[in-house]
């Protein structure tokens, strides 16, 4: 199953403003993930179950780049797959390795095979966004902190218009755990945003 797996804040950003390697989660950002480095025993179930199920990964270039040196390995123990049009060689990396990959259909189809009976794991708003308008994610697992950012990247934007069908919800004294299939897109984007590969 192809998972967008997200903490977004109360008005709908899933990092802050002015995104750097210093501050990859943005200003005030790192808020969101209060629930993972201060978690509730619920919270900490969440995130065991996560990571024992994750099989592969893809993220964007942007998110690897200011990812790296914070994660100093691959985000989850699996292999990850880069959608980028910089070429690069695979980065083996202790847990797993980096493969660069210039589409994102082919990258969720190399991360299907390497996922097998596992769950891909979609990283970065950009790469998700676009997967979202394909067609390709199975389900939205939003992690929906208590606070508001103001402004930053936010996880919808434009001009589509989304169907999807809640399975659960599990609420923590940090965060609430929401889980949603996508069923339908209503109002695709213009052709000429579908195939955007993230920088």
């Amino acid at each position: 199953m192809l998972l967008a797996l997200v903490t977004i804040s109360l008005d709908g950003y899933m990092a802050g403003p002015d995104i750097t390697k210093d501050v990859p989660m943005g200003v005030n950002g790192s808020r969101l993930h209060e629930w993972i480095l201060d978690p509730t025993p619920a919270d900490r179930e969440f995130i065991a179950d996560t990571f024992a199920a994750v099989g592969a990964v893809v993220l964007g270039r942007r998110t690897f780049d200011v990812g790296l040196d914070q994660w100093k390995d691959t985000p989850y123990p699996a292999p990850s797959f880069v959608v980028t049009h910089r070429a690069h060689e695979p980065l083996q990396m202790s847990s797993a390795s980096f493969t660069f990959v210039p589409d994102l259909d082919e990258a969720v189809t190399q991360a299907r095979a390497a996922a097998g009976d596992k769950d891909v794991i979609l990283m970065g708003a950009d790469l998700t966004q676009q997967a979202l308008t394909s067609g390709l994610i199975d389900e939205f697992r939003l992690q929906l902190a208590p606070i508001t950012l103001g402004s930053g990247t936010r996880l919808f934007t434009g001009t589509e218009r989304h169907t999807f069908e809640p399975l659960g919800a599990q609420q923590t004294p940090r965060v609430t755990h929401l889980r949603y299939r996508t069923t339908a897109t209503a109002t695709p984007s213009p052709p000429d945003q579908r195939n955007r590969v993230p920088r």
